[in-house]
């Protein structure tokens, strides 16, 4: 009797199991591969759970030992056979963690069938990577880059069965040149361990082995830039970790590494910075001048200080309250959907960015690429600055979660620029505590902000230098202010932040490239109302 009971319990787990594959096999080929199973040995789980295929890390068959044998009904069962699959869970805070699940068998040849078919399904997700290039700044943030990516990264990817070349950078532009010479087609992306510098050394590299591969002039400001389609992936391990925030939400290294384990990839627009028609930088995240360029230029005297240093260095600029004369022009973005100042964040499949690259494109292929932005009227603002910041993403860290352009776009072919004109120092510092907090940090009488796709500036100091005897006396008589800053008279020009980086340049052009990398990231996801109880879900043993 206990016999035919057991034989008929084992028939219908079989029936089931056949039955599940046969949804998944009919789910992949007519909607997006959904695997569906419910907990058929004995346990406190009593819940349902969907995993994506698309989320499946890896499929391993599994020696079950003896403790596991004996548990339940499967004690009187011989030889039972298992398998494991590893998979994403998503928790609060955009956080993603692996999980497994295992799942036992008695009938050796259905286990095996399932882990043949859920492989073939890993090998159906073709934006996976193979082989990926990896450097690694052993210097950046807290010099932890090496074992964050030893100790939580390496272990995911042999998990996922990805080979890597790893290259440990030993100075500056190490990434950079290393790229020019490297057999890039080798490979599936390229990774960086490190900082918001070591992700633009690897960027500069990338985009400049792409226009010297295609013979495009970099000096050239308006030549047409060949997008690069290797894919970047952001180990975050830096100071601030800024571009890795404001594409995945998070600054954590396990979470990144599983967005580049499942292929992610998320565009992003790229600008150009000249001066004189000659190249100097691209920049993704933050270019400013005056407050946050000064503070840069402040805090690169004090690396000793660590992280601590920015807080030290903004501190001391906010106490000296200087502005900056100068001339801005720019072209408004007009292909674009939205403006800086409604709440249509850039999240997850942006409908505005798809649709922004549709309609840019549209107007590029009707201007037959003569540069449309020179058919286009510019519009002029001189003034006094206290700030001048221009954003290709909203720019968050955690400390300013919302950033410096909470709608700011990664991939709608445009940039915010925020101009902080000249004010009390009480009510700049009523400015930048808005960065903080929630509350429209635009909403200011003394703060203007614009999107545009392409950007001039010229300091007050370069407007009037005529090699005059004057001149050259404001310039020396400027740097004896930068240098005291006791000083109270204003100083002629400031420092370009130029995504963590300085340029002392006072007279730019920036024009905004759309989509001209792509990371492996998938933006940042909106908050689902039933994220915590998916977060807290006990369903450990169920896909």
């Amino acid at each position: 009797m206990f016999s035919r009971f057991l034989l008929t319990l084992l028939t219908v787990f079989k029936n089931e199991l056949l039955s599940m594959y046969d949804r998944i096999m009919y789910r992949n080929n007519h909607s997006g591969a959904v695997l569906r199973c419910t907990c058929v040995k004995p346990c406190v789980h009593t819940d349902n759970c969907f995993v994506p295929t698309s989320e499946i890390i890896a499929v391993e068959e599994t020696e079950l030992n003896k403790k596991q044998r004996s548990i339940g009904k499967w004690q009187k069962m011989a030889k039972p056979h298992a398998f494991t699959v590893y998979y994403v869970k998503k928790a609060r805070n955009h956080r993603w963690r692996c999980r497994d699940v295992t799942f036992w068998c008695a009938d050796e040849i259905l286990c095996n069938q399932w882990i043949q078919a859920l492989k073939e399904l890993l090998e159906m997700q073709t934006c996976r990577p193979k082989q990926l290039l990896v450097y690694i700044n052993p210097y950046g943030g807290k010099r932890q880059g090496k074992r964050i990516y030893e100790q939580k990264v390496a272990p995911l990817f042999s998990l996922a069965s990805i080979s890597t070349d790893v290259v440990v950078t030993e100075h500056a532009n190490h990434a950079k040149d290393n790229l020019f010479e490297v057999n890039i087609n080798k490979y599936d992306g390229v990774v960086c361990v490190g900082g918001d510098g070591m992700f633009s050394e690897v960027m500069h590299g990338l985009i400049g082995r792409m226009q010297k591969d295609s013979g495009i002039d970099q000096n050239n400001p308006k030549a047409p830039l060949v997008q690069c389609n290797i894919r970047i992936g952001i180990i975050p391990a830096g100071s601030t970790d800024c571009v890795c925030y404001s594409t995945v939400g998070i600054s954590d290294p396990v979470t990144s590494a599983l967005h580049i384990i499942i292929g992610d990839c998320q565009p992003l627009d790229v600008s150009s910075v000249h001066q004189n028609n000659t190249f100097l930088k691209y920049a993704v995240s933050l270019l400013g001048y005056g407050f946050y360029g000064d503070v840069l230029k402040d805090s690169e005297k004090k690396r000793w200080m660590g992280p601590m240093r920015y807080d030290y260095s903004g501190f001391k600029t906010f106490l000296s309250h200087h502005y900056y004369e100068g001339t801005i022009s720019f072209q408004p973005a007009k292909h674009t959907l939205g403006s800086p100042r409604d709440k249509d964040s850039c999240r997850t499949g942006c409908y505005i960015c798809k649709e922004s690259e549709r309609q840019l494109a549209e107007q590029r292929k009707k201007c037959g690429f003569k540069h449309e932005e020179d058919e286009e009227e510019w519009k002029v603002i001189k003034g006094k600055f206290l700030a001048i910041n221009v954003v290709n993403m909203c720019c968050a860290c955690p400390r300013s979660p919302k950033g410096l352009s909470p709608a700011a776009h990664l991939a709608d072919g445009s940039a915010d620029l925020i101009l902080v004109r000249k004010c009390s120092r009480f009510d700049f510092l009523r400015y930048l505590v808005r960065h903080t907090n929630k509350d429209d940090q635009f909403d200011f009488s003394f703060v203007d902000v614009y999107r545009v796709k392409s950007f001039q500036f010229t300091s007050k100091l370069s407007e009037d230098n005529e090699s005059s005897v004057t001149d050259i006396g404001k310039k020396h008589f400027g740097q004896f202010c930068r240098d005291h800053p006791a000083c109270c008279c204003n100083i002629a020009n400031s420092t370009w932040n130029c995504d963590g980086e300085t340029l002392d340049s006072s007279a730019i052009e920036v024009r905004v490239h759309c989509q001209l990398m792509k990371l492996f990231a998938r933006g940042i996801e909106e908050n689902c109302k039933d994220e915590a109880a998916y977060s807290h879900s006990s369903v450990e043993q169920l896909l």
